[in-house]
């Protein structure tokens, strides 16, 4: 990682890493922005840390189409999200979009681990 934080993932992560996961970098916030840009209607919806993986967000399309990354704490993909003037929600909240649903059960051959935070879930 750069000296420069440019989103912030240093200053909001606190002093807490997971042991098991590993740490959001600057590259999977730029893969979110990425996602973001190449697709319309785009919504972030950020999914809390675990003992076993960092927090995480997943960008998902209007069509449902999502990818999920790292992002170190809330407070990254927020600034991230109003910066893009999208919107960012909760998933203990708001739950998943059914159209996420929907775009996996008509691309289950595009799919590669959902488990797995911080891969990408869809191939280009």
């Amino acid at each position: 990682m750069s000296l420069r934080d440019r989103f912030g993932i240093r200053r909001w992560r606190g002093t807490t890493v997971t042991r098991l996961d590993r740490e959001a970098n600057e590259s999977d916030i730029e893969s979110l922005i990425a996602f973001a840009r190449s697709r319309q209607g785009v919504e972030f919806f950020v999914e809390p840390e675990t003992f076993a993986t960092d927090t995480t967000a997943i960008a998902i399309a209007h069509d449902g189409e999502w990818t999920r990354r790292r992002v170190g704490s809330p407070q990254v993909i927020a600034k991230v999200a109003r910066d893009l003037g999208l919107p960012v929600y909760n998933v203990q909240l708001t739950g998943y979009p059914q159209r996420m649903r929907d775009w996996n059960a008509r691309n289950k051959d595009r799919r590669i681990d959902p488990g797995k935070p911080g891969d990408a879930v869809s191939r280009p």
